[in-house]
């Protein structure tokens, strides 16, 4: 198969799919896949076996769930619409408003459906301003007791969204502290309460025990349904992005440029200043590994090889599927990768590729 192409691991992937069914049965909570992360909907009859529907971000995203992943479908965005409310409330088994605003602007189009509110507790777990959900005004929820009693007979449910790649239960459980303490007398009012994603469970060595019996007492203290919506969580280490080195120079370090961009492939990694992932990444040879649109800072980042690169190798960038295919862009017309699944048994299928007449589609 050409490269580039994004390869999706079912193998990889069933690891923390296992880890999400086996919460799912200890603690109660439900888990939603968050769209907004990983929305390539070959895998998702896989991915559905071992969760409960999916959330979204727009009303692209509540179609798409409902249309490929089913189960519930869980409506949120920072504002709808009102030439999109009426197909998001049909696409939606839930309603998620960010603001108290936006659920009285909709009230009468959403009576009869299943609402929720999102709160902003004012804590987070982000390390990136960018990414921080509780910075000062924050647009991302209501942050005020008061305000969201006054409307608590217009909902049953509370989304509170506050982790971000948080690997540290102890840190998990004295932020849902905070949150029982501030918000816990319309905690009890309702009938079920998502706690968001950015919560690594799957991650190696995470406490699941603890965090199902934290969740668990949650839940049963409360009187309220859970709900996880795992992203990063439910595909870390699940795919690769497989490229080939087009060319080699030397400039004070060996640079070797591959047929992908970081800026239009792993545009996150770009923003957060992150380099890529290979494995190994040991050896006596160090190289910068360098994308091909015209960005100077267009670079994966520098790795060890066991022997010097040359063109025509192929290197394997991990960890590649997370906030990627859903961000990919045309920068440069660089060709989009494709997307390939590597089945249980091995066996590898390109599901998608794109062409010229993509990139025109994309453009006017």
């Amino acid at each position: 198969m050409q490269t580039p192409y994004y390869l999706i691991d079912k193998s990889h992937l069933l690891k923390n799919m296992e880890k999400i069914a086996w919460l799912r049965a200890a603690s109660g909570a439900k888990s939603l896949l968050a769209l907004k992360c990983f929305a390539t909907w070959s895998v998702f009859d896989f991915m559905a076996e071992y969760m409960d529907g999916s959330t979204s971000s727009s009303l692209y995203e509540v179609r798409l769930g409902s249309e490929k992943f089913g189960g519930e479908t869980h409506a949120y965005s920072v504002a709808y619409a009102d030439h999109e409310i009426d197909e998001v409330l049909t696409q939606s088994d839930k309603i998620i408003f960010n603001s108290i605003g936006q659920l009285q602007r909709f009230d009468i189009q959403s009576q009869g459906h299943v609402r929720g509110l999102r709160v902003n507790p004012g804590v987070s777990t982000s390390g990136f301003d960018l990414a921080d959900p509780a910075r000062p005004f924050s647009r991302l929820g209501e942050h005020d007791p008061d305000r969201i009693a006054a409307v608590a007979d217009k909902i049953s449910g509370l989304m509170f969204h506050n982790n971000c790649e948080n690997d540290d239960f102890e840190r998990f459980d004295e932020m849902l502290t905070l949150i029982e303490d501030r918000f816990g007398a319309i905690i009890t009012q309702m009938d079920w309460i998502s706690l968001g994603g950015g919560i690594h469970f799957t991650g190696e060595g995470y406490p699941l025990d603890r965090l199902a019996a934290r969740l668990k007492g949650f839940a049963e203290d409360n009187g309220v349904q859970v709900y996880l919506e795992p992203g990063e969580a439910a595909i870390t280490g699940a795919a690769t992005l497989e490229v080939t080195v087009l060319d080699t120079l030397h400039n004070g370090k060996d640079l070797a440029i591959v047929d992908a961009s970081i800026e239009a492939h792993m545009l996150d990694l770009l923003i957060y200043r992150e380099p890529a992932k290979v494995s190994p990444d040991s050896g006596d040879h160090a190289w910068m590994i360098c994308g091909k649109s015209c960005l100077a800072g267009d670079i994966f980042g520098e790795f060890r090889f066991d022997k010097p690169i040359k063109p025509g190798d192929r290197i394997s960038f991990q960890d590649a599927a997370g906030y990627t295919m859903v961000k990919k862009n045309w920068f440069n017309g660089v060709k989009m990768p494709g997307i390939a699944i590597r089945e249980l048994d091995g066996t590898l299928r390109m599901v998608r590729e794109f062409d010229y007449a993509d990139f025109l589609a994309a453009l006017s």
